[in-house]
């Protein structure tokens, strides 16, 4: 696997997997979609959250191994979260969009 595009495609793995942990909550699901989430979407968010940060990780030892993997992976979430963190407030309607935007960002230019 190439490793700039490992790197774009754990970021946003991790970004979607943050934004899906707090869409879990009532304040943020709110903020972005305009209403409180069920029962069964609350859990299906924290069930795909968590799923794609494990998968995040997964990707991170396929590019690096299990001796950098897990720090590229700590340091790619940090990152996401400091994204999200701060995109969340001041664009809240923007955010969801960045996970379908951003992975696509990442494809080499050959695939244009």
């Amino acid at each position: 696997m190439d490793k700039h595009f490992a790197l774009y495609l754990v970021f946003f793995t991790c970004y979607a997997g943050l934004l899906a942990l707090s869409l879990a909550m009532d304040r943020h699901h709110a903020q972005v979609l305009r209403g409180k989430p069920g029962r069964s979407r609350r859990l299906a968010l924290r069930l795909a959250g968590w799923g794609l940060l494990g998968l995040a990780l997964w990707l991170c030892s396929l590019a690096w191994g299990w001796a950098i993997g897990p720090v590229a992976w700590f340091g790619l979430l940090s990152a996401a979260a400091f994204g999200l963190v701060f995109l969340l407030p001041y664009a809240p309607r923007f955010v969801p969009w960045l996970t379908v935007i951003g992975p696509l960002l990442a494809l080499p230019p050959f695939f244009f």
